[in-house]
């Protein structure tokens, strides 16, 4: 069957109505992406599950993507940097696994849980500043909030030194920016590259306990091998990225959905529902990165009446996914802190389940509960229709998010 493809918004202004509009498609969308690049979208959350579980499914261009293989694919794309890079994000068998491998040691559950305390005074010590602010005044909570508590976090985490860390963050923000053209993209890329070498560097001569220092040092105990520079500063770079932005998004959606939300607010505060919940069902209902390329078919893969060629790029549309309705039933669009079923795939699937999933949970169960009960009469400073989106299809949260911390008159 052909279909003609939806052309994905990179300003993301509209993400849940655009994955509407592809769940409207059946369980596979061709969408094009930045250049006019087809990919197939898949939409329907078992059939998601499955191809992201499946061999005949790479991320691996090189190998895999007959556009990349052919020279189609070029450092002038936008999204060149989320596919050339030589880390776990874009391995596949054998290949994957002897990365991974050598990463796991960096994010054992002994180290996360041991990062609890210093994640509680971040979220305290950000508290105090947002009590600063003159009653009556506005006050940004994604830039205030959520995005320090996981950009403090990671950056400690990777042992990122003072001076590094301004460069860094604004290159983290570049990276999710789709709104990007290809000179603009491409420097970004070069910048990130030439500041994680430089961190690199630094813990070479100034080892530490944290996550650079351990990969550094980290050898495989069958073979010996080690990450290669270039793995190692692409890795750093994936785990900077994805360690960041996705906790942004979570703590920026579960703080909106809560405001705006009275009674389901009032059950939370009160008790009645756990801070779980909250963060699994703001991660189903606003997945915090809505599509995430690239992978590849392997060989021909059928799904209901659609192909997907040989070769051609495949589009995980986490977004769509989680509120498939014959997973999460006829409220498949509403925030509810009740619903029995609470799968989603907002951390990924399989052999490229995100490592990190449980620090970001955990930042999240100690920011959400912190603030409303520092601030528990904080209220929206606008109406929730004139918040504006970041500038991403892949990237899914607010610009801003105005409050008021207190009551007012």
């Amino acid at each position: 069957m052909s279909q003609e493809p939806i052309v994905l918004d990179l300003t993301g202004s509209d993400i849940q109505g655009e994955a509407a509009r592809l769940r409207e498609r059946g369980p596979v969308a061709l969408v094009e992406l930045p250049g006019g690049v087809p990919a197939w979208s898949i939409t329907d959350a078992v059939v998601l599950k499955s191809l992201l579980a499946d061999p005949r499914v790479s991320k691996d261009p090189r190998q895999h993507w007959a556009a990349f293989m052919n020279g189609e694919i070029t450092e002038e794309w936008p999204l060149h940097p989320w596919v050339a890079v030589d880390n776990m994000f874009t391995a596949y068998g054998a290949e994957h696994r002897r990365l991974r491998k050598l990463v796991a040691p960096a994010f054992t559950h002994r180290r996360t849980v041991a990062l609890r305390p210093r994640i509680e005074a971040i979220t305290a010590e950000l508290l105090d500043q947002l009590a600063a602010t003159p009653r009556g005044t506005a006050v940004d909570l994604r830039e205030g909030y959520a995005y320090p508590v996981p950009i403090q976090v990671i950056t400690e985490l990777m042992g990122v030194p003072e001076h590094l860390g301004p460069g860094v963050r604004k290159c983290v923000d570049g990276f999710f920016d789709t709104s990007f053209g290809p000179e603009e993209a491409q420097a970004n890329y070069l910048e990130m590259y030439r500041l994680v070498s430089e961190l690199v560097a630094y813990r070479r001569e100034a080892p530490g306990d944290d996550i650079t220092s351990v990969l550094i040092a980290s050898r495989d105990e069958e073979d010996g091998s080690q990450l290669t520079e270039k793995e190692l500063v692409d890795t750093l770079m994936l785990v900077i990225n994805a360690g960041h932005e996705t906790t942004v998004n979570l703590l920026d959606q579960a703080i909106f959905a809560l405001l705006t939300r009275a009674d389901q607010r009032a059950d939370v505060v009160a008790g009645r529902i756990p801070w779980s919940d909250v963060v699994e069902e703001s991660l189903r209902y606003e997945a915090p990165v809505a599509h995430l390329p690239l992978r590849y078919a392997v060989e021909d893969i059928d799904i209901a009446d659609v192909r997907i060629p040989k070769g051609e790029a495949i589009l995980a549309s986490y977004v769509a996914a989680n509120r498939d309705p014959k997973v999460h039933g006829p409220n498949a669009d509403q925030f509810d802190l009740r619903r029995s079923v609470k799968d989603h795939v907002a951390f990924g699937y399989g052999a490229h389940h995100c490592l990190g999933a449980p620090l970001a949970r955990m930042e999240a169960e100690i920011a959400l509960p912190a603030i409303f009960r520092r601030f528990p009469d904080m209220r929206l400073a606008v109406d929730p229709s004139e918040l504006g989106t970041v500038l991403s299809f892949i990237s899914n949260g607010h610009s801003e998010l105005p409050v008021f911390l207190e009551a007012t008159e």
